[in-house]
């Protein structure tokens, strides 16, 4: 492996997609990630040029590899390593409006629930 490959779940926590590198690799095994419109392992090589369909969270991030970075950094640097393309960007944006619309049509109790209320919704989710 070159400096110009680098294994896929690193490559993913380098560009800070996930937290850690199980994340990641489990992503991947997992079939949340794509590379050039195939599933693949973890341990698959990524070079500049390649094209990753990463869905996170119910969010599709459709992105094209422009640089390898072996090590974590700060997540204006990590930002360089993929371009995203504009119809993804679109469409997460549009999908983030839509929650926000969604959050804001939901009631919202006016006090957390107390003790007796505790129970009760215990007592009516075990019930079914």
């Amino acid at each position: 492996m070159s400096i110009e490959e680098i294994r896929l779940d690193k490559w993913l926590w380098a560009a800070r997609f996930f937290k850690t590198r199980p994340l990641a690799s489990d992503a991947v095994n997992g079939g949340h990630v794509h590379l050039n419109g195939q599933r693949v392992k973890a341990g698959r090589t990524v070079k500049p040029g390649d094209r990753l369909s990463i869905n996170k969270a119910g969010e599709l991030f459709e992105i094209t590899v422009t640089a390898i970075n072996k090590t974590r950094r700060p997540a204006k640097e990590a930002r360089l390593l993929y371009e995203e393309t504009e119809a993804s960007r679109s469409r997460r944006e549009q999908q983030q409006q839509m929650k926000k619309l969604a959050a804001q049509t939901r009631p919202v109790p006016k006090r957390r629930p107390d003790k007796r209320d505790r129970e009760a919704l215990k007592r009516f989710k075990t019930k079914f």
